[in-house]
């Protein structure tokens, strides 16, 4: 007898389902734990969809942009924090942003929300999960999902040591005697943390802090918790799920600790689910790790839908400081084409620092030296981390628009132009751009919020009045303001090119050191865009005739809108000037 369509699709799902788990947890009955997530997942009457959805570019666009921000960057001590996100996000972005990211908006005991203490609650301190609802009525909302490790004063916690089942098995324990030296560490505090539970003495594991305990996904009924809030967060609004840290999710001694295979196969399952909801949700991980460890989170088109693109911003850092592509090139020329159905996340600035791994082995030791005592002198901090051979910089830690007040020669005129380069060079790339907030509206540095909280991460994440917020970018003659605006209008411009499409074709242009170029092309081939930009405070005259282009075609810059009057003379670019040059005016 024939199955039905129903049974067939059911069926499909089980058994790619039953790969992941017998592969995770081969030692359980693969088809009883198989059954138990599609259960915990779809609940109240929900099902899968008929067919999962298959992987292409059609799922984004050249209009699609994220907002990152904390649910309290802005305030006025009456009203709803998260209402006040929202008038922002309406009154000032919309039509320009169409998704926001917001930060870990939770119940938290430290490290600004990613110690959380209960996955299903709104922060009262923010709002409520009607606030979140209503942005995400206007805008793709993205949340974390911070699954590597919870509070250690959660009510999980709390049972876990009164040895209560099930949480007596969620938090991942080792011991002071296993080999963990080869464990990669993201800070520089003791691996193990000693605590009396009702079991006895136990040593629990705490990757990032002493108040962020590791849960133990040895354990299926830490991941079927994790599916379960991962579906309610989906129900809630959540279009756009960020898994945080998660490639330290399985852990075993005598080993790294980190990417272990059962941790994509952890990403796969999450994947599989979310291919099979109803609504539209995109994964996307967060990896701060060299280049080719964070591109294996793509997987085989079944992994993450996105990836952060964290080399790029101690890359575009040090090209604008030292005025040289050589190393953003380099790189860029070494980057695959995402493939289809993924796209990188760009980005030059977010709540946390410029990680220093993920330029590991493109930028040069020395040359990273150079950037960071440069930094420092414009009020940056390090932040380090533990490594066999001691304490290594991990972490640069700045409000990027304070990074760029001057170069390795010192101070200048030109910071405006600079950061504003930086963020025009990102717009451009492969992938879908994101800004953060602080940088959006060119904030500084935060150093008073650095003395008074005690650690380096505060420097970019100053909370506004919003009173005072608005008074700073409606005022004309406010170079803050001018930042902002401009921003605003490249991000529009950008937002109607075909040609910047994520997937759009993308190749590296050679045009001297002085000078970070690259092409792009839409997909169907309509649009072409030459985007050029000066790295240096000289202007610099670049024949028109190394871009190749068409004779016959009308060229344009879109961001000044003037044609492109002989294809035989010179280009002549400002300090820090972008253009981008194309044969395509949008309608």
């Amino acid at each position: 007898m024939l199955k039905t369509q129903t049974e067939k699709v059911s069926q499909r799902l089980m058994n790619n389902l039953a790969q992941l788990i017998s592969s995770i947890y081969p030692d359980h009955d693969t088809a009883a734990l198989s059954q138990e997530v599609i259960d915990r997942f779809w609940r109240d009457g929900q099902r899968p969809r008929m067919r999962g959805r298959i992987a292409g570019n059609a799922q984004w666009s050249e209009k699609d942009n994220y907002l990152i921000a904390y649910g309290n960057t802005i305030v006025d001590g009456e009203h709803k924090p998260l209402d006040l996100l929202r008038d922002f996000a309406e009154q000032h972005l919309e039509g320009t942003i169409n998704g926001i990211h917001i930060l870990p908006f939770f119940p938290f005991t430290s490290d600004d929300g990613f110690a959380v203490t209960d996955y299903r609650q709104v922060n009262s301190e923010l709002g409520a999960w009607e606030d979140i609802t209503r942005i995400s009525e206007h805008f793709r909302l993205m949340s974390d999902l911070v699954l590597n490790h919870g509070s250690s004063q959660s009510v999980w916690f709390n049972e876990y040591l009164q040895g209560h089942p099930p949480y007596d098995k969620y938090f991942f324990e080792a011991s002071p005697d296993d080999d963990l030296s080869d464990v990669v560490r993201p800070r520089a505090h003791p691996l193990l943390r000693e605590v009396e539970t009702a079991n006895g003495t136990k040593y629990v594991w705490c990757t990032f802090s002493h108040d962020q305990v590791d849960f133990d996904f040895r354990n299926p009924e830490v991941l079927l918790e994790f599916l379960e809030i991962l579906r309610f967060h989906i129900d809630m609004g959540v279009r756009t799920v960020r898994l945080d840290a998660v490639a330290f999710v399985w852990k075993q001694a005598g080993t790294s600790s980190i990417h272990l295979k059962q941790t994509h196969d952890i990403v796969k399952v999450m994947r599989l689910l979310c291919d099979y909801c109803e609504e539209r949700v995109l994964l996307i991980t967060e990896t701060n790790v060299p280049r080719a460890e964070n591109l294996s989170y793509f997987g085989n088109r079944n992994e993450a839908h996105m990836v952060y693109n964290f080399s790029l911003p101690p890359l575009v850092l040090h090209a604008l400081l030292k005025g040289t592509s050589k190393y953003l090139k380099a790189w860029q020329m070494s980057m695959p084409p995402a493939q289809l159905g993924c796209t990188y996340f760009n980005f030059t600035a977010s709540h946390d620092g410029i990680g220093l791994r993920p330029a590991e082995g493109i930028i040069p030791n020395d040359q990273l030296t150079e950037m960071l005592n440069t930094v420092q002198n414009y009020g940056a901090r390090i932040s380090m981390r533990e490594t066999k051979d001691g304490p290594k910089p991990y972490e640069l830690n700045v409000a990027l628009y304070d990074a760029f007040k001057g170069t390795v020669d010192g101070v200048d005129e030109f910071q405006a132009e600079r950061f504003i380069c930086s963020q025009t060079i990102a717009m451009g790339l492969e992938g879908i751009p994101a800004f953060y907030l602080h940088s959006l509206v060119a904030a500084g540095n935060d150093t008073e919020g650095v003395e008074r909280l005690g650690y380096n991460r505060a420097i970019n994440r100053t909370r506004f009045n919003y009173t005072d917020l608005r008074k700073v970018l409606e005022d004309e003659n406010e170079p803050r303001a001018l930042v902002f605006k401009e921003l605003k209008r490249r991000i529009r411009v950008r937002s109607k090119q075909p040609a910047f499409h994520p997937n759009a074709t993308q190749f590296t242009l050679h045009l001297g050191d002085e000078i970070f170029g690259f092409w792009r092309q839409s997909l169907d081939r309509a649009q072409s865009i030459f985007a050029i930009s000066n790295l240096t405070k000289n202007e610099i005259a670049l024949p028109a005739v190394s871009l190749n282009l068409i004779d016959g075609n009308d060229w344009i810059d879109l961001l000044t809108g003037d044609p492109i009057e002989s294809l035989e003379g010179d280009l002549t670019l400002a300090p820090y000037q972008t253009m981008w040059i194309t044969n395509r005016m949008p309608n």
